[in-house]
């Protein structure tokens, strides 16, 4: 296949600004869909509806959709009548058709649903919306090759050929009983090595790795990657199959869900991209903004209170970055940690007190070394200022030991209340730590003078 290149777009780019449709079609009738979908991308809103429009074949133009942001996908469904969806939908796998209908109205939906002539597969999508969005029935799709154990090796080949007509891809075969509760999987190996095999069961590999529909699909991300699979079966409570996940599936969501954690942890309340309008941007920046805007006028009311102090010891002054800063890369750093820990299963919320224990250990040792070092610094650079110089040192001591701790019960206890854990790994954390480490230099710093007293100020 030809590469496609960034000339690719601006050849065909140039041919819909001089609405040249011939030569415009004909350049993107042989193009892969994600590469007319890259296009359709870089083009305005008319132009990409007039390029997609000329999609003649409604295999090409479902897989195209399929391959768009679902920002632009939704332009293009708005600018298609329903009849229209209804024809690129019954060209799509059952769990790709779920998820363009979801993204419809309810009454749009309803109308092309009805409009599908394949019943069966109308009756599929029906019964595939009801799964929640979150788990592995909402994920799931229906074509999938399905064979009988008590039938022999020839019938099975029959059924399998005639089965494998409808599909792209053939992962694995599936064996169940007579009440379709799913028995084991039946390797291809198999039945070359085992072509006259009385009966299916006595080939068949046992305990398949399966999920069941209420599944979270974080849950089935895992397994993917634990087991190495290409496709995995889904089961109700009962154990009777009703679907099949592919790889591509769990790819899509991974990335969705990393994108949608690395937004909440730079700030952002809402899934944004760069082309976004700028109503729509400043909509998902400003709630944080403002919470920022917040904590830095709370930090002020606590500087306010501790103006005196400033006043009589300048020095003070200078280590509230050093306070603040080291207390939000700290926090940030024990949460990050704790979220990718939940992400990719090598920390389980079971065992959150285990994992606080070692936080409060790595604090201690973290806050150790931090403190000691800027205490030798400060001792050394300016040794007549003794009370700053202790109060900078056991600030610093408990700033790090909170933020460590405090950075790690936020996300468990997030995960615990099944909140996005990642909400904790951005400004939550930060402003929290400014404030409270604000909070415990100010505090200490007062202490430490009524005690030691006030350096003389040259």
């Amino acid at each position: 296949m030809k590469e496609f290149s960034d000339k690719d777009i601006e050849r065909i780019s140039a041919l819909v600004d001089q609405r040249d449709d011939k030569q415009a079609h004909s350049e993107i009738a042989n193009m892969h869909p994600a590469d007319i979908a890259e296009i359709l991308q870089s083009l305005n809103k008319k132009d990409a509806e007039w390029l997609f429009d000329l999609i003649d074949d409604n295999e090409l133009k479902a897989d195209v959709l399929m391959e768009l942001d679902e920002e632009e996908r939704g332009k293009l469904l708005k600018s298609m009548d329903s009849e229209e969806i209804g024809q690129v939908v019954e060209e799509l796998d059952t769990d790709d058709a779920v998820e363009l209908i979801k993204e419809l109205d309810e009454e749009e939906r309803e109308e092309v649903i009805s409009l599908i002539e394949d019943v069966e597969q109308a009756g599929d999508i029906v019964d595939l919306l009801q799964y929640d969005e979150g788990t592995a029935g909402g994920m799931m799709g229906t074509e999938m090759i399905v064979v009988n154990e008590n039938w022999s090796m020839p019938q099975c080949l029959k059924e399998m050929r005639i089965q494998a007509e409808d599909m792209d891809e053939v992962y694995n075969i599936y064996v169940v009983d007579n009440d379709n509760r799913l028995r084991g999987v039946l390797p291809l190996k198999k039945m070359i090595t085992h072509p006259s095999a009385s009966k299916i069961k006595h080939v068949m590999e046992t305990e398949p790795q399966v999920v069941r529909t209420d599944t979270p699909i974080d849950e089935v991300a895992l397994d993917f990657e634990k087991y190495n699979l290409a496709a995995v079966a889904v089961v109700d409570s009962i154990g009777r199959l009703v679907g099949r996940i592919t790889f591509d599936d769990v790819m899509d969501q991974v990335r969705e869900q990393s994108e949608r954690d690395y937004q909440l942890a730079s700030g952002l309340s809402s899934d944004v991209d760069a082309d976004d309008s700028v109503f729509a941007q400043t909509k998902a920046r400003i709630p944080w903004l403002l919470i920022g805007v917040v904590g830095g006028i709370v930090s002020s009311i606590i500087l306010g209170g501790f103006e005196e102090q400033l006043a009589q010891v300048t020095a003070l002054a200078l280590f509230i970055p050093l306070i603040m800063g080291t207390g939000g890369n700290v926090g940030v750093q024990a949460s990050a940690i704790v979220v990718q820990g939940l992400a990719n299963g090598s920390l389980d919320i079971k065992n959150a007190g285990s994992q606080i224990v070692k936080e409060c250990l790595i604090s201690l040792l973290n806050a150790t070394i931090i403190s000691v070092g800027v205490f030798a610094y400060n001792l050394f650079v300016m040794p007549d200022d003794f009370a700053v110089t202790i109060s900078v040192a056991i600030s610093l001591f408990l700033v790090v030991i909170f933020a460590s701790v405090f950075g790690t019960f936020v996300p468990l206890m997030l995960e615990k209340l099944k909140i996005d854990p990642a909400l904790a790994t951005g400004p939550f954390i930060q402003i929290t730590n400014d404030v409270v480490g604000l909070l415990i230099y100010v505090f200490i710093s007062t202490w430490l003078l009524s005690i030691i007293g006030t350096p003389i100020i040259a």
